[in-house]
């Protein structure tokens, strides 16, 4: 198989290299990874056309992942792929070629889940090395026999030769993340006393079968490659251990390359807190026990860590995932010296991580479900003008979040429209503006540079300071967007104590000691990210009240694991299940899951989650008018940007939109 090239060498980035007689066009990986796009087991065709889209990128390597090898690793939901299977070669042979046919190269990971069922529901008794329970299930798995372990090991052999014959021209083994492999090589998880167990040569004897079972099972070009993971928990595989079992491999089963990536299940997806790789500075010594090239990962999405690693960290590829979902030609960008036009990974993790139905991406509304061209939004129509114009030639955009943003750089970028975007405050940003402030959460500032970049690039007008308060005053423009959010309002009977909103204390923090967060019971940012928050303000404790079950139910279950592990051993108490019955100066009496049962807490400040309410939209008749974002209804950042898009697209695809039932919301003329 040989390689396009690609451009002329600009840096590290874009050197080629040659990979067990592949000619890779340059350094950039896009590791493992997919969108679920998945029907029982197999790829459909959604699938293949991200793949495909993303191939043609430019990335030299693409590892698509969750490829399972056995019907014991395999959920439910089966949205995972299966590649045992007789007609698994066919099932994935339009994503091998999509891959194949933009020029990069086609690697499968395969992996066994083991004992880390992801939480998720099972048909099949799932497998481990020892009686070691782990993290998400309350018993501990079957535990797997010498004759089931050869078992397993042909499972791995058989998947990589129905994906070789699929097109895949490479394999990778997942022996990271907690996967039954991982749980092999670990101290803590593997206690066996038999030939797979005890030192580090008995530990890694199932990985080092599988390798031999596959390299027999593939044609001599394949690329073979292993996925480990230094662990953050105790006891977990540190750069050392996996040094170890590298040189164990290198002398008994050498792959031709190895990808070390970060963290167990739960914490190898970091979300936005993680500014920069946890891996740099570590991969070095990694780097010098091998004599194959080392692909490095996790939270790789700057040219700068790209490089650093490379130049200084002994890494020979990098690789990187979600940067791929939020801008699918983060590759090209890159390599072509565009650093500046790639839409940014905020590392949010609301979207990619849910399969609902498939993976999506907060900031990027271009990934969308099967039978979607992108992501299903729709503006609110407020008002057709009685003589339209041919089309919408000069659009007023009010407000300036993220949906006022994107909805004028697509209209720019669609069409010959001259936009004009109106920001009541003196900064762009909107709810991003406000929630960047919280600790922990600067990746949307990200995000809200992205745009300032593109909207002075695309020629957008931006008027800074410039409420709107009279529809009045857009009387000369042919189509109006109005994008003007939500704002939070104070909920609940007065306190006695000093009190403000998650709103007011982000904005202008009073000083407190000992801040007492009063949560609405859903467990979202606004409140929960005011915890760290308030510790990293100086208050020597917190105390987080909520009418709900637990702390931060509402957040991505990888940023709440991180979290609490940010917050382990720091003053902060979490009472469930509580309400406030009264009041004093330094004083709150809750009530303990509605019963006569009362505690006084104390405290010297009041932050409470208020209710977030769309603002007003002034009335406006005679142009075209939608509204999208919070001010239709307030939700999440994907909502705004879809809406954004979607807008633009209504107004210079579609000038005279039909009228949905909106009716109620603005009379209209007859």
């Amino acid at each position: 198989m040989e390689q396009q090239a690609g451009r002329p060498e600009r840096s590290l980035l874009a050197q080629p290299l040659e990979l067990r007689g592949v000619r890779l066009r340059n350094r950039l990986v896009a590791t493992a990874h997919g969108i679920a796009a998945v029907d029982d087991g197999m790829p459909n065709e959604t699938d293949a056309a991200y793949w495909s889209r993303l191939s043609r990128s430019g990335p030299a390597m693409i590892i698509t992942g969750g490829v399972q090898v056995s019907k014991n690793a395999t959920l439910r939901s089966r949205y995972l792929g299966e590649a045992w299977h007789d007609w698994s070669a066919a099932g994935f042979r339009k994503r091998a070629d999509a891959i194949a046919a933009g020029g990069a190269l086609a690697v499968v990971q395969l992996g066994h889940l083991g004992r880390e069922t992801l939480g998720a529901q099972t048909f099949f008794p799932f497998e481990a090395p020892s009686a070691v329970r782990g993290p998400r299930e309350p018993v501990a798995a079957h535990v797997l026999t010498e004759t089931e372990i050869r078992g397993v090991v042909r499972a791995f052999a058989r998947s990589a030769a129905n994906m070789v014959a699929a097109g895949y021209g490479g394999v990778e083994i997942h022996g990271a993340h907690g996967y039954l492999i991982a749980e092999f090589l670990s101290r803590v998880v593997n206690d066996r006393a038999d030939r797979y167990g005890g030192d580090v040569v008995g530990r890694a004897t199932m990985l080092l079968e599988t390798i031999e079972a596959i390299r027999a099972a593939v044609p001599e070009e394949t690329v073979l490659g292993v996925r480990f993971s230094v662990e953050n928990d105790p006891g977990g595989l540190s750069v050392t251990d996996i040094a170890e079992v590298c040189e164990v491999m290198q002398a008994r089963a050498p792959v031709d390359y190895v990808n070390v990536s970060f963290g167990v299940r739960g914490y190898y997806v970091r979300d936005m807190a993680t500014t920069r790789p946890p891996l740099l500075g570590q991969t070095r010594a990694l780097s010098d026990a091998l004599d194959v090239p080392l692909l490095v990962s996790c939270s790789f999405r700057t040219r700068a860590d790209i490089e650093s690693v490379l130049r200084d960290g002994g890494a020979t590829l990098v690789g990187a995932a979600r940067p791929y979902m939020a801008d699918h030609e983060f590759a090209r960008k890159l390599l072509d010296g565009r650093d500046g036009e790639i839409r940014p990974c905020v590392s949010c993790n609301e979207d990619c991580r849910t399969f609902d139905p498939t993976a999506m991406c907060s900031v990027n509304p271009d990934l969308a479900p099967p039978g979607a061209e992108r992501r299903p939004a729709e503006p609110t129509l407020l008002h057709v003008s009685r003589t339209p114009p041919g089309r919408s030639d000069r659009v007023a955009v009010v407000g300036g979040g993220p949906g006022g943003m994107e909805c004028a750089l697509s209209l720019v970028r669609t069409g010959d429209v001259e936009v004009t975007l109106f920001e009541r405050d003196d900064r762009l940003g909107g709810q991003l503006a406000l929630a960047l402030r919280a600790e922990g959460r600067g990746g949307w500032a990200q995000l809200i540079d992205y745009y300032r970049r593109q909207l002075a690039d695309a020629g957008v007008e931006v008027r800074l300071g410039s409420p709107i308060e009279d529809a009045r005053t857009l009387a000369g423009f042919d189509a109006v967007v109005w994008a003007v959010g939500a704002t939070e309002v104070a909920s609940g009977p007065d306190l006695a104590m000093p009190t403000v909103t998650t709103t007011e204390y982000l904005l202008d923090a009073p000083p407190a000691e000992a801040p007492i967060v009063i949560d609405d019971g859903f467990g979202w940012w606004p409140a929960v990210g005011l915890v760290e928050t308030a510790l990293a303000r100086g208050a020597s404790s917190v105390t987080f009240l909520t009418p709900g079950s637990g702390f931060a139910g509402g957040v991505p279950p990888e940023s709440r694991l991180q979290l609490m592990e940010r917050l382990r051993g720091r003053p902060v108490r979490v009472i469930v299940h509580a309400s406030v019955l009264a009041s004093g100066t330094d004083t709150l009496t809750i009530a303990h899951n509605g019963s006569d049962v009362s505690e006084v807490i104390r405290g010297d400040l009041a932050v409470r989650t208020g209710v977030r309410t769309a603002r007003p939209i002034p009335h406006l008749d005679g142009q075209t008018s939608l509204a999208i974002g919070d001010c239709v209804m307030p939700r999440r950042v994907s909502h705004a940007i879809a809406e954004g898009r979607a807008a633009a697209l209504r107004l210079v695809c579609s000038p005279t939109p039909a009228v949905r039932d909106v009716g109620w919301m603005i009379p209209l003329d007859d």
